[in-house]
């Protein structure tokens, strides 16, 4: 049970509609409907974001699980594992990620080795990046990766905190899934 109505497109207002043109948009969608002005301004954010870009998918979803992993963020966390996988993490990977096995033996490379360093950094710390970690992750991939890195994640956590705090629920396909991939 989602702590928030979540709005059919029956109630939804008018401004909110588009969203549910193609079906169910979804429970963030149906959430953010109460509020459509916040809505129209949100949804390009996040699709913006998370979406394509010059991040590979992998990479991003590597951020946004991590990310919701570590913020304890059950709706994301079920709902990024699926992405996960779609973007070509093993099952083994995603464990990891979710903090169900150790990082070491199952990430060896050093780039995403610093970028998961930077994504806890980011997500956990107070303050500054310590600045090892930054100038790791600077250095691989470059100041434009870095800044759009360090927007996803503060995107996630965000979506992470708006997704617990509303006990929004997962989608009923994507628990059948990840319990098919033994992932639940």
């Amino acid at each position: 049970m989602s702590g928030v109505q979540l709005l059919p497109a029956a109630q939804a207002p008018l401004l909110a509609r588009p969203y549910y043109a193609r079906g169910d948009p979804g429970a963030i969608v149906a959430a953010l409907a109460h509020v459509p002005e916040v809505l129209e301004v949100a949804m390009p954010f996040i699709g913006t974001v998370l979406g394509p870009s010059s991040l590979e998918a992998r990479t991003k979803e590597i951020v946004i699980l991590r990310t919701s992993a570590r913020l304890g963020c059950r709706f994301c966390v079920q709902t990024h594992t699926v992405a996960a996988r779609d973007a070509g993490l093993s099952p083994d990977e995603v464990r990891a990620l979710r903090d169900e096995a150790p990082l070491a033996p199952t990430f060896v490379d050093p780039g995403e080795l610093a970028l998961l360093n930077w994504v806890d950094a980011v997500a956990l710390g107070p303050g500054p990046v310590p600045a090892a970690a930054r100038e790791a992750l600077r250095s691989l991939l470059g100041d434009p990766a870095l800044v759009e890195l360090t927007l996803l994640v503060g995107a996630t956590v965000m979506l992470n905190r708006f997704c617990t705090a509303l006990e929004l629920p997962t989608a009923p396909g994507v628990v059948a899934r990840l319990a098919a991939e033994g992932l639940a």
